[in-house]
């Protein structure tokens, strides 16, 4: 019985392991804006590729933010609602594309203003590919996208592996 336990233990380690390394999901052109000292919110965009099944993106998390939600910007009778999305569905056929005036990331409660020129890490956790970790290019505060970083179009996306 013991060694049962231990073996499906092992089998779920494993498993886990090799969800959280998988490498098909990467994250491109991740870029936010600057932000003044002292303000508590910003955005995050960038485009997931999904070279393997169907999945699952289910959570955000960034240390340079208490809380990070995905949010859908939508627009009815030109009113323009910011509404929060709690799982979005991510297809190998078509990117996911995160971008203003469409799907896009909140950072709440910043621990830090956000400078042009610096990056951060953010951690995306997908249902079946686990988290992968990609770096955050700050653009400059009225920036419309990530034109300016030279390093904008390359992946910049790390699957973490679990701790063993």
């Amino acid at each position: 019985m013991r060694k049962a336990y231990f073996i499906a233990s092992a089998l779920i380690a494993g498993t886990a392991q090799a969800l959280a390394a998988s490498p098909t999901m990467s994250v491109q052109q991740a870029w936010s804006r600057a932000t003044p000292p002292g303000a508590q919110t910003a955005v995050v965009y960038m485009t997931i590729v999904d070279t393997g099944a169907p999945d699952q993106l289910i959570s955000i998390t960034t240390p340079v933010a208490g809380m990070a939600m995905m949010h859908r910007t939508v627009t009815h009778d030109r009113t323009s609602q910011m509404l929060p999305v709690k799982t979005l569905a991510v297809s190998p056929r078509q990117p996911a594309v995160f971008s203003p005036g469409g799907y896009h990331v909140m950072l709440m409660s910043l621990h830090q203003a956000l400078v042009q020129g610096q990056t951060f890490p953010i951690t995306l956790t997908f249902q079946h590919a686990g988290a992968v970790q990609a770096q955050v290019s700050v653009q400059a505060i009225g920036a419309g996208g990530p034109q300016a970083d030279p390093m904008a179009g390359m992946d910049m996306s790390m699957p973490m592996k679990s701790p063993q």
